[in-house]
């Protein structure tokens, strides 16, 4: 078993650091001051477009995308990449057009995508000129179980039909999002799996009403477009915005999915990370009680348990990306809904003890850790509830054979 990373992996990841070091982190008190200073704009601010032209320079572009259309790394190569930027979530991935939703629409787009559309929408996705967004959870149903989606999409001649109400669409409220990725029913009656199609819809179509953003925990993602409540009133596109075949709306959700959970994680270690470094540099200059917070004993276990579970954790995500390379998405399902429970839990708590370590500053947007605390529990809920995963896991564990008892034993 060799744990050294090969040499693109040192590579892209050296360049990574670098960029981060040098550009990103320094520039996130100037978003900060660009957001205070346009309240009411979700589109990107300049700086972010700055890094972006920066990193394309740097040849640090669509990582995230295997193969020629992207940067050409493994999955198990875009990990280490991944969580360096996640130590920056407000900047590096949409800095490096790494960002969700549009990693994961810009896959969709590719292993699914006929040529126009792929023209149209993916082909300046890559270029970072248009954003995306992607409409499955609806404020009616259950959205963690996909067949009760009750979005209508109906055939009509040339056309399709969209109706219903979409929210938590992620990036939506930016007017630069340019096409929405929406999953609805085309046929009710169906087996639960092939009830859903997906199809592609302008956000300047007739009918397409963005009616307000969401917060998390008070945070609204302004500088990323946000997350938007939309209502789809009788929106007509044309039949070749649809996405594959009918029905095939479920599968493309969990082709789509797989990737995005992974990414996800990786880059929840980054903040965890960072928690990290910012925990050793409080608890080495703050003073309690006549001695710093480090030779606090119960500070020496926070770290200790926090480094535990992070390096645990970035091997098991390491294992599942490598599985993902090798023998595909769907074989390493298992170890995909492993990390999407384990990480984001782990990860919450190692941000709830950093916050406890600063104390009242740690609650504060002096810090990121508050930020980074609510988009890890977001994270327990997005792209399905550890609920969820663990009842498909659990079921997939006991469905598997148990070893045949040593000879003698019953």
């Amino acid at each position: 078993m060799d744990f050294e990373p090969d040499a693109t992996t040192r590579d892209v990841v050296e360049r990574t650091q670098a960029f981060l070091d040098e550009r990103v982190l320094p520039a996130e008190p100037v978003l900060a001051h660009q957001v205070e200073a346009t309240p009411d704009d979700w589109s990107f601010r300049p700086v972010v477009r700055e890094l972006q032209a920066e990193a394309r320079e740097r040849d640090l572009w669509n990582l995230f995308l295997p193969g020629p259309d992207g940067g050409g790394l493994t999955t198990l190569q875009y990990a280490p990449v991944a969580e360096l930027s996640g130590r920056s979530p407000r900047l590096a991935p949409v800095a490096m057009n790494c960002a969700a939703p549009d990693t994961g629409n810009m896959e969709l787009l590719h292993e699914f995508g006929t040529p126009a559309q792929k023209e149209r929408w993916l082909a300046p996705l890559l270029r970072g000129e248009i954003r995306s967004a992607f409409c499955m959870t609806e404020p009616d149903v259950a959205s963690s179980d996909a067949s009760q989606i009750a979005t209508r999409i109906r055939r009509d001649g040339d056309h399709y039909v969209i109706t219903g109400r979409k929210w938590w669409s992620t990036g939506a409220m930016n007017p630069d999002a340019r096409v929405l990725v929406v999953m609805g029913a085309t046929d009710p009656d169906a087996d639960r799996h092939r009830r859903q199609s997906m199809i592609l819809v302008p956000r300047d179509a007739p009918g397409v009403h963005v009616v307000r953003p969401l917060t998390v925990f008070g945070y609204d993602d302004r500088e990323h477009g946000g997350h938007a409540e939309i209502v789809l009133d009788d929106v007509r596109v044309p039949a070749s915005h649809l996405v594959a075949g009918e029905g095939d709306g479920f599968r493309i959700a969990q082709a789509r999915l797989g990737p995005g959970r992974i990414h996800h994680c990786m880059r929840a270690l980054g903040m965890a990370g960072r928690a990290l470094d910012l925990v050793r540099e409080r608890a080495t200059t703050r003073t309690a009680f006549g001695r710093t917070l480090a030779q606090q004993g119960v500070v020496r276990e926070w770290v200790a348990e926090s480094r535990v579970q992070l390096e645990a954790l970035r091997l098991l995500v390491l294992k599942t990306a490598w599985l993902m390379d090798t023998v595909g998405n769907r074989a390493a399902m298992r170890e995909i809904q492993a990390i999407k429970i384990a990480v984001p839990r782990a990860v919450q708590q190692i941000l709830d003890r950093a916050i406890q370590v600063f104390g009242a500053a740690g609650l504060s947007g002096d810090q990121p850790l508050a930020e980074m605390f609510a988009a890890a529990r977001a994270m327990r809920l997005a792209d399905g509830p550890d609920e969820v995963h663990l009842a498909t896991l659990g079921r997939a564990e006991l469905a598997t054979p148990a070893p045949p008892a040593p000879s003698g034993r019953r």
